[in-house]
């Protein structure tokens, strides 16, 4: 599947640099399993940043198409 392949090229391309910011986490004294949680979270927050993001385009969307093309506020 497409979806699926150009996850895992991401995935693939920020591996390093995710690996990377870990470490020197590590690096300045933070245990390992605190810069795991923090990152976890950090992700999480990014994740629903973006649905919440996806979620509103879509409403504005439907609601200008359904206003056909005029979107009144």
């Amino acid at each position: 599947m497409m979806i699926d392949s150009n996850r895992q090229d991401c995935r693939q391309a920020l591996a390093a640099a995710f690996r990377a910011l870990s470490d020197e986490a590590v690096k300045a004294g933070w245990p390992e399993g605190e810069v795991a949680l923090a990152l976890a979270e950090l992700a999480e927050a990014h994740v629903a940043e973006v649905g919440a993001k996806a979620i509103v385009e879509g409403f504005y969307h439907s609601q200008f198409y359904a206003a056909g093309g005029r979107l009144k506020f």
